[in-house]
């Protein structure tokens, strides 16, 4: 699967339907082109996953020991509001009901892709969250990426 990229607004018919935007569909794998799992993402927004990153993650999920209880419990937030949805033939996917009033979604909406999934925002949400950008960029990024490994010249990590 290729790493997805890119900020599209997009909106929502009465239906809860949206259409898939061409520069994302152009970024997936064939065989990710028409089934996806959408589920509640960690703040106030959904993810849209494409179904071989959708297995990947819930292979990693079903390898939790469930004799801990906040793996169970991380488990049953994180699935909860799962839902499989397909492309249809005019390149919408439905949204689920619930979902949507989860993320607080009306017309219009931002779809924020990156790495192998995609954030979907409602728009006034996504926009609030975006102008509070931090006072030190330059700080949150080496406190977050300052341990990161990297390659070297020869391909290896250092």
């Amino acid at each position: 699967m290729s790493y997805l990229l890119g900020e599209y607004e997009v909106r929502i018919d009465s239906k809860c339907r949206f259409v898939l935007p061409a520069g994302i569909k152009r970024q997936l794998g064939t065989q990710d082109r028409e089934h996806f799992v959408v589920n509640r993402g960690f703040e106030k927004n959904l993810t849209l996953y494409p179904d071989s990153e959708w297995k990947a993650i819930t292979q990693e999920i079903n390898s939790l020991n469930l004799y801990n209880k906040k793996n169970r419990e991380f488990v049953r937030y994180f699935f909860r509001g799962a839902t499989e949805i397909s492309i249809d033939s005019a390149n919408r996917l439905l949204l689920p009901k619930s979902l949507i009033d989860y993320a607080d979604i009306e017309k219009e909406i931002v779809l924020f892709a990156y790495g192998q999934r995609i954030e979907i925002w409602a728009k006034n949400v996504y926009n609030e969250m975006m102008s509070s950008e931090p006072d030190d960029f330059a700080s949150l990024a080496e406190e977050v990426m300052g341990n990161s490994k990297t390659k070297n010249e020869d391909g290896k990590l250092s």
